[in-house]
């Protein structure tokens, strides 16, 4: 039967039956009948009576993309829904897929240097004990060109954390806006002895959701026995805190006509009293000034900052991009239908900190309207945080206002 099916197949010059179309893919019948189950990849023909399946030698193009996309890891799922779209739509979904799989790859990558950074110095610190004498060879970090002016090495030198060590406090303020063109304010703020935190929100229920986040975050006293904790400890409690705030988010939204439809970004830094924990998803940002200079400490999860990653976009034209801000991540509700931004863990890590210290947190309604070097010259001039998110705010209506503002600014001083 099945060569008798063969034969009809190919004598019609049409359809040809799975065997032959699974050599014409270069894909095996049992993906084929896989993928049909799926529904990623119908047969163009069933035959009723004795279940054959039969393909038009066009579907062979639409049948190697899912075997290719199936390879990079993209979700089933997923595939689905890029398989049903024109072109230039697909091509637009599998780099915001990828752009996705290489930030999360990078925030990986960046806690497992963080915590090959803190075992190494345990180990040093280790070696300098009394009576231990596991390692006589010097293993510290001497000449090494990529640590310089680098604000996340300099910083060890300013930790509280030791015995005897000075005290540190911050002072800060945080603003939000409506801006020049929008009527409601979805962003939101919060500035307090122990949370700095800006959020971004989005959709329906953007409001809702970005104030969720931040109130999330209040209550957290996760720093308060910090001198108990180790770092893997205070590391695992921000994980914790990070997770609460995308449950809140989710039960906030919920009660909404398309719950995955809204969310919000959220940066946001909690003060341990030595340390500050970063919190970041979406594409928010938050800034250190340090030593006249300002320097970026968050990456943005959007499909803009990607394609500026992999070279095809240069930043002065990301600067003029006509396309939506599309984001690869941020904090919504129980991810349905949104194509892109679903639910995903933030980045997490912990700042050492020095005096002097000025942190800057915003939304894109100021980064987006406001270059780095307008923003330096607005906290430089600042003699205080209030002073400064005045001043931000001020900047970004001069541009235009064209979004919802949100800043804060914390100021790292010794405690009186």
């Amino acid at each position: 039967m099945e060569r008798e099916g063969r034969a009809v197949g190919a004598a019609s010059g049409e359809l040809v039956t799975i065997g032959e179309f699974a050599r014409l893919s270069r894909l095996s019948a049992k993906a084929l009948r896989r993928y049909d189950e799926l529904g990623l990849l119908r047969p163009a023909l069933v035959d009723p009576v004795n279940g054959y399946r039969y393909y038009d030698p066009a579907q062979a193009e639409g049948a190697r993309l899912v075997a290719w996309l199936r390879r990079i890891g993209m979700p089933l799922s997923r595939i689905g829904r890029v398989v049903t779209l024109d072109a230039c739509a697909a091509a637009v979904e599998i780099r915001a897929y990828w752009a996705r799989v290489e930030a999360e790859t990078a925030a990986r990558r960046d806690l497992a240097m963080y915590l090959v950074d803190h075992l190494s110095a345990e180990g040093r610190a280790m070696s300098r004990m009394p009576g231990n004498t596991e390692n006589t060879g010097n293993t510290e970090n001497t000449g090494n060109p990529e640590k310089a002016g680098n604000p996340e090495s300099a910083g060890a030198a300013g930790n509280t954390g030791g015995t005897g060590a000075v005290p540190l406090v911050i002072r800060c303020a945080a603003l939000t806006d409506t801006g020049v063109v929008r009527t409601a304010n979805q962003d939101a703020a919060f500035a307090g002895p122990r949370l700095l935190a800006v959020a971004d929100g989005f959709g329906e229920a953007g409001a809702e959701a970005s104030a969720a986040a931040i109130e999330a975050l209040k209550p957290s006293g996760w720093g308060a026995q910090e001198g108990a904790l180790s770092a893997a400890e205070l590391l695992n409690a921000l994980e914790d805190t990070a997770d609460s705030a995308a449950r809140a988010v989710r039960d906030a939204v919920a009660p909404w006509a398309e719950p995955d439809g809204s969310g919000t970004t959220l940066t946001a830094m909690l003060w341990t009293g030595s340390r500050l924990g970063l919190v970041h998803i979406g594409d928010s940002r938050a800034y250190l000034l340090r030593g006249g200079e300002l320097f970026r400490i968050t990456h943005d999860h959007s499909l803009v900052q990607s394609m500026i990653d992999d070279g095809s976009l240069s930043r002065e034209e990301a600067a003029s991009h006509p396309g939506p801000a599309l984001l690869l991540k941020a904090l919504v509700g129980e991810a349905r239908s949104t194509p892109v931004a679903v639910v995903c863990r933030p980045d997490v890590r912990l700042r050492d900190v020095m005096a002097g210290d000025r942190y800057l947190l915003c939304s894109d309604g100021l980064s987006a309207v406001v270059d780095e070097a307008g923003l330096r010259a607005a906290v430089i001039a600042a003699e205080a945080p209030e002073e400064a998110v005045s001043r931000l705010v001020r900047l970004a209506r001069e541009a235009g206002g064209p979004d919802n503002v949100a800043c804060a600014v914390a100021d790292v001083v010794v405690e009186a």
